[in-house]
Formats: structure tokens, C-alpha cells, sequence
């Protein structure tokens, strides 16, 4: 697969990047995460180069979950991929709500 350099950073990724939120949040029951990990290592071997994570892809007990999935998943090819992550929305768990809302908070000491 051919790559594109993100602005004139030097920094080179495959023009289409893989969107891991699925794995573990938002479109029903998580991926198995043996499953997951298995997925991402497929697409490094397709070409893919660019993963893209955030740190509310979990659960309120795990907000960190995806992150976590896909940085075990991607690594062995540390030096070959690059991965975007997102920050400054948390779970609102004093919130009597069910599901907990999402909050903004992008506070230094969180970033």
C-alpha cells in the first residue's frame, strides 16, 4: 500500500487507516480480544500503517480498554505503524444516568 505524508511532518502512513473503536465500544458486544488483537496484526499485513484509538473506547470500568488492545496488538511493529489517539472526554460516573454520559475534560492534569 502505498503511503502519504500526514501534512510536511515526515511522518508516512497508509492512506487508509484502521478506526479501532469497534473492537471494544459503540456497535454492540466487544470483539474477543485475542480476536481483536489477531484482526489489527492482519492489517499491518495488508499494509495498513495508521490505527486510530481514543481513551473512552472502553468501559466505564476500563475507559482504557482499546488503547490497550491495540497497542498490545501493534506491538511488534512498533517502528512500522503509527497510532492516533484521542483525549478530553471521560465517563461521568458520579451521574446517576445509565448509561454514564460522556463529559468533556481536557484539564492538564487528565491530558
Amino acid at each position: 500500500m502505498k503511503k502519504r505524508e500526514l501534512g510536511k511532518s515526515g511522518l508516512f502512513v497508509s492512506p487508509i487507516g484502521l478506526g479501532c473503536m469497534g473492537f471494544s465500544h459503540a456497535y454492540g458486544k466487544p470483539t474477543d480480544r485475542n480476536e481483536a488483537i489477531e484482526m489489527i496484526r492482519e492489517a499491518v499485513k495488508i499494509g495498513y500503517t495508521f490505527f486510530d484509538t481514543a481513551e473512552i473506547y472502553g468501559s466505564e470500568e476500563n475507559p482504557h480498554e482499546n488503547e490497550e488492545i491495540v497497542g498490545e496488538a501493534l506491538k511488534p511493529y512498533r517502528d512500522q505503524v503509527v497510532i492516533s489517539t484521542k483525549f478530553g472526554i471521560r465517563f461521568d460516573t458520579e451521574s446517576e444516568q445509565y448509561p454514564s454520559p460522556l463529559i468533556p475534560d481536557a484539564r492538564e492534569e487528565v491530558i
